[in-house]
């Protein structure tokens, strides 16, 4: 994960999943520009490989930036190592899959004392997300529009709008603020040579709440993270309203033409915060 030593933190905009079974990619990966770097234990890895793909992993955690690790799922032959492994102080956050409970949750907290994203990607998780949400130690929620696509039968359509996913994309943003958590992580675009396609898909997840989005490839992190970083023009009219708002002893004011109150000043807060930087 991007540390920061001092001042507010800015968001992770683009989280980038590489296969813990091919150690080169994991070192490119640290050097790509990504906000974090997802190991995946899980789908990326073979049944047959994922004991020695563990062990091997274990020795890379000693070297440089700490990681994420996407671990096995809960109930899967694979979970309870993946998750001794997890107390590595190499593991900046666990990615925990198919999260359906707040039983599998907790039992990550409390055996790792990490910090948890759960991802929602099934027809139960989205029941039991907000109780998800509110277990002490799950730092964001992640969608996982696939597998939850695949789990409810959904066949999107080939526009790439995946429209037919709007309602629980939305579910996820509203139980993260419930919660009290940061803005939700949105699931992979899989053509990864399409940047345009990647720009649109980024775009309507910053229009819908969402604070960042998993990336399966590094050409798609310069994209990410342009959409979701505030431009200079934008940074610059929240300081304006913030200033503005200040000077004017907290009573509404006028900036560019356009009404400044309290609900606008706390929209600049938080593109400021989303920038790591103080109002």
């Amino acid at each position: 994960m991007t540390a920061h030593t001092s001042g507010p933190k800015a968001l992770l905009h683009a989280y980038l999943f590489v296969p813990a079974d091919r150690p080169e990619r994991i070192a490119k990966a640290r050097a790509s520009g990504a906000d974090a770097v997802i190991v995946d234990l899980e789908d990326a890895v073979a049944p047959e490989a994922k004991v020695r793909t563990r062990e091997a992993l274990a020795a890379l955690l000693d070297e440089a930036a700490p990681l994420v690790v996407r671990i096995n799922a809960a109930g899967t032959p694979w979970f309870d190592d993946d998750l001794e492994l997890c107390r590595h102080p190499g593991v900046a956050a666990i990615m925990l899959p198919k999260a359906e409970g707040i039983d599998a949750v907790c039992t990550v907290v409390e055996t790792t004392y990490q910090d948890v994203l759960p991802i929602i990607e099934s027809a139960r998780g989205l029941h039991e997300m907000d109780c998800i949400a509110r277990v002490p130690g799950v730092i964001r929620l992640a969608f996982g529009s696939v597998d939850l696509a695949l789990d409810l039968g959904i066949e999107c359509a080939p526009d790439g709008t995946e429209i037919e996913l709007l309602a629980f994309r939305s579910q996820l943003v509203l139980a993260s603020r419930l919660a009290g958590l940061a803005a939700p992580v949105d699931g992979v675009s899989t053509a990864i040579d399409d940047l345009q396609r990647l720009q649109a898909d980024t775009e309507r997840s910053r229009r819908l709440g969402f604070g960042a989005k998993l990336c399966i490839h590094p050409k798609q992190l310069a994209t990410v993270q342009a959409v979701f970083t505030p431009s200079p023009e934008r940074l610059d009219w929240a300081r304006r309203v913030c200033k503005a708002f200040e000077t004017a002893g907290g009573s509404a004011v006028a900036v560019d033409g356009q009404m400044v109150d309290l609900p606008v000043v706390q929209r600049a807060r938080a593109v400021l915060r989303d920038a790591g930087l103080s109002a």
